[in-house]
């Protein structure tokens, strides 16, 4: 070739390069994975297409709180065009980083034709340039484009993605994370995502039509498109508790990259699995499965073999009696018929109140530890709606409902079928007698927790009647223990729920039994009646939700593993956790208008009152709540003033609450209130209701006016304050890992800052009380009169009679009687006082207290010299 034509070529390659550079806008770095964000006709389309999917605002709050310099890496479980372009499109309008980077997409669609093009000389003459694939990883270009905050989307499961990084060795994108990290000092967090088709659990049985269309879980393009279009709210999303790759490398360090990344590749599909199940539930297997697993159990046939040979009965007759428990027991749970009810009681709950108010910070955290072991729901238990509202709010959040311990007493006809499909299994309310029903009991709860379902317990026993917590019942708890010791499950998560009420159903059943009348057994009948409830409005429910507690965390704080534990360990252990729960509760209650004024319209010192004083007394409490960090409702913390008068409004209507004949036409701030006597029993549920959070204040205030003098030191009150704390240790559940000195300090302190009480000048460690402090002091203490009142008559029931008598079983009748007579003649104040409930409270602590009967001469006056002493500064 001659020079001339050697020249020609060369000019004519520079310039070829010069135009491509110039095309290629001077850089190789034109992926097809990159989908930029931004607006178009295109983008608007899809963003109509996916318009129905959720994704809610809680949801969104887990991106939106990472580190504003962190870089961000969403996962999904499989490669899917469908999620990632939803992602691209939902997250530019929700205002979220976009995950403009899709690894392992090649986006040809609805990307610019300059794109595509631009991509395609980019890789063509990188390899003839260079004779060899251009890639990202060693270009630069993922690198870079990461630490410029561009969002990345990547698959963790793809078809021959084993094989390319494991035999032909190509770079497994989680070792890049991994080198990356150790590269930058900007946190780099993988959150997984996860969208779901359906909340139905797997069936153990696959169907046909899955094998065309793909599962529920894991849809086929079509299922996909059919879901969206025929059901479009039944797709939403759910994003998982981020991981810190920051963190998880010093927790995992020494380990080689190539075993760092299979390692968090593992951890993050785990994380994946759990996270769908947690929504999903376990698997479902049918009622003769699950059966049949039960009672082939090699413990129970042990117990069974040593229980017929004990008995003295045929084998295959104990093999009965077992499989007719398990059918007296066991649920029917029914996912199918659960989303069917949920429309229903949802109706329900919008006819009768108004509005559910949902600790939804809460239920996040508690939807992060599910996928640790199996969540055991514990609430409170205040009316039979508790099991419904809490089943209804975690499905509606995308939880499995439970499966409920329910009393044996609901297993009536048509409800009892009913409930089973809801999930619902059926406890005896004692145990006594029953061997082999316990151990068949026992076996199920094993069962249920080996499967990875979620229970919900009631730890008070039985529904409140008082309005405040009831002393824990341990019985389910062993059982729940027992079952953790024999391997049943990894973890359990504890969950602490409170649940109230404005105003709940089953008030003027509550009313009659506490003044001694008799229970109503459930029925059909009762559930005709029902429907009475449907025409009036029952204000708002409340659920809170505690921080989760973690069995094996709990377990740590000894030194020995649960299952090497001594009895008596284990028993202190159950007893620790029962106790825990019932505090926990407590502590997630929430303070609403009507127990705040319902507290402040019995606590009035006078039998007639203005707004005014009644208001004087609501902010007084109030005060005092905010030092002690209460939970309020929304209407309360906006508006405590007006929110109070709505609820003094609806006391009226009701009738709880009545102005005399004269004033009923006058302004409300000139009329005087008063409560009628047939009403006090009533608003003294609403009050308990918030009662656990003025207790520490009521045992103060009551030792400082026991002192009986305006000057005295806070080491002066401690004696006093124990001694009221074991007195009323029947009545309310006490942090016994609180310090006395540390809870009268915090009171003294709130009633400093409220002015009741002034430090002295001189002496440390002494106060004074103010002028107005005498009268704030007695609105705390009278919420301890009723009880004191109740004991009274309990004490004058055991003066009259010997001990051989008093265990007699009309013994709160006649309680009731003295009561009622006491009252007539002002013995004692309070008709609510006559509570069947303190009554038995007041017995079981004086017969743990050499009280028995009237031979207890010396201890009988004793006691009530104390009561008299009190109830004369209250």
């Amino acid at each position: 070739m001659t020079e001339r034509n050697t020249g020609h070529f060369s000019k004519w390659g520079a310039k070829r390069r010069e135009w491509t550079q110039r095309l290629l806008k001077g850089t190789y770095h034109h992926f097809m994975f990159f989908l930029p964000s931004k607006k178009g006709m295109v983008p608007w389309l899809m963003e109509r297409f996916y318009n129905g999917v959720t994704l809610s605002r809680e949801q969104q709050d887990t991106l939106r709180n990472l580190p504003s310099d962190a870089i961000l890496v969403y996962t999904i479980k499989f490669r899917s065009y469908f999620e990632y372009l939803f992602y691209h499109t939902r997250y530019r309008q929700e205002k979220l980083p976009v995950p403009e980077l899709g690894l392992g997409f090649r986006i040809w669609g609805i990307q610019p034709i300059s794109r595509i093009l631009r991509c395609l000389l980019a890789h063509i003459d990188y390899f003839f340039t260079h004779w060899r694939s251009l890639d990202y990883y060693k270009s630069g270009y993922l690198s870079e484009e990461l630490k410029n905050g561009r969002a990345m989307l990547m698959p963790l499961v793809e078809k021959k993605g084993f094989y390319r990084r494991f035999v032909k060795a190509k770079t497994d994108p989680l070792r890049f994370l991994i080198e990356l990290q150790g590269e930058t000092g900007r946190p780099i967090y993988i959150v997984p995502h996860l969208m779901f088709f359906s909340k139905n659990p797997i069936c153990a049985l696959p169907r046909l039509r899955d094998i065309f269309f793909g599962s529920e879980q894991r849809p086929g393009l079509i299922r996909r498109l059919m879901t969206l279009f025929r059901h479009p709210g039944k797709v939403f999303v759910e994003i998982s508790q981020p991981l810190d790759l920051r963190r998880f490398l010093s927790e995992n360090s020494g380990g080689n990259p190539e075993y760092l990344a299979l390692k968090l590749r593992r951890q993050l599909l785990m994380q994946h699995n759990r996270h769908r199940q947690c929504i999903t539930g376990p698997v479902i297997k049918s009622q003769e499965e699950i059966k049949e697993s039960i009672l082939s159990s090699e413990r129970l046939r042990q117990f069974m073999a040593q229980h017929a040979a004990s008995r003295k009965k045929p084998l295959h007759a104990i093999r009965k009696e077992a499989d007719g428990y398990l059918d007296e027991i066991a649920a029917k749970y029914s996912h199918a018929f659960i989303d069917f009810v949920s429309g229903i009681v949802g109706w329900l709950f919008k006819t009768m109140y108004d509005g559910t108010v949902v600790d939804t910070e809460g239920l996040q955290k508690i939807k992060t530890m599910s996928q640790k072991g199996p969540l055991i729901l514990v609430p409170c238990h205040k009316s039979h709606v508790d099991y419904l509202v809490l089943s209804w709010v975690l499905f509606r959040h995308n939880l499995p409902c439970p499966h409920v311990a329910a009393g044996k007493n609901l297993s009536f006809w048509p409800m009892g079928p009913i409930f089973r499909a809801g999930g619902a299994f059926f406890i005896r309310r004692t145990f006594r007698g029953a061997r082999l029903y316990a151990k068949v009991f026992s076996e199920y709860i094993h069962k249920l927790l080996e499967d990875g379902f979620n229970l919900e317990l009631f730890i008070e026993g039985g529904r409140s009647r008082t309005g405040k917590l009831l002393m824990p019942k341990l019985g389910f708890l062993s059982i729940l223990f027992n079952a953790y010791k024999n391997g049943a499950c990894e973890d359990m998560i504890f969950v602490p729920v409170f649940i109230g009420y404005d105003q709940i159903l089953e008030e003027s059943a509550y009313l009659h039994e506490i003044e001694g009348g008799k229970k109503e057994p459930e029925n059909l009948s009762q559930v005709i009646k029902a429907r009475r409830f449907l025409k009036q409005r029952y204000g708002k429910i409340y659920i809170n939700f505690h921080n989760p507690i973690s069995l094996n965390d709990l377990i740590s704080e000894y030194d020995t593993p649960f299952a090497q534990m001594p009895q008596k360990t284990q028993n202190e252990l159950c007893r620790n956790m029962g106790w825990r729960m019932i505090r926990a509760i407590d502590e997630a209650s929430v303070v609403t208008p009507h127990a705040l004024v319902a507290a402040a319209l019995l606590n009035c010192p006078t039998k007639r009152f203005t707004a005014e004083e009644l208001f004087r007394v609501i902010d007084t409490y109030m005060r005092l709540l905010d030092t002690q960090n209460a939970k309020f409702t929304d209407t309360l913390t906006l508006d405590h003033q007006r929110a109070c008068e709505q609820a003094l409004e609806s006391y009226l209507d009701r009738k709880l609450v009545e102005l005399p004949d004269g004033e009923k036409n006058m302004p409300v701030e000139l009329s005087q209130f008063r409560v009628p006597v047939s009403k006090r029993m009533q608003l003294e549920y609403y009050k308990n209701n918030c009662i656990a959070y003025f207790v520490p204040a009521a045992f103060t205030a009551l030792a400082i006016l026991e002192k009986d003098a305006f000057q005295f030191s806070a080491a002066d009150l401690h004696d006093r304050y124990r001694f009221l704390q074991d007195y009323f240790k029947y009545e309310f559940a006490y942090d016994v890992d609180k310090q006395t000195e540390t809870l009268v300090r915090k009171v003294v302190k709130a009633f400093i800052d409220d002015a009741v009480l002034m430090p002295h000048r001189n002496l440390p460690d002494t106060y004074q009380i103010t002028s107005q402090g005498l009268r704030k002091l007695k609105y705390f203490a009278r919420f301890l009169k009723t009880y004191f009142e109740s004991y009274l008559v309990v004490l004058h029931f055991f003066k009259q009679t010997p001990r051989k008598k008093a265990r007699s079983k009309d013994r709160i009748k006649k309680i009731q009687s003295i009561g009622n007579a006491m009252l007539k003649k002002q013995e004692i104040e309070l008709n609510e006082s006559l509570s069947k409930i303190n009554f038995e409270n007041g017995i079981s602590f004086f017969t743990t207290h050499k009280v028995k009967g009237n031979e207890d001469s010396e201890a009988l006056e004793e006691n009530e010299k104390t009561i008299r002493n009190f109830l004369r500064h209250i």
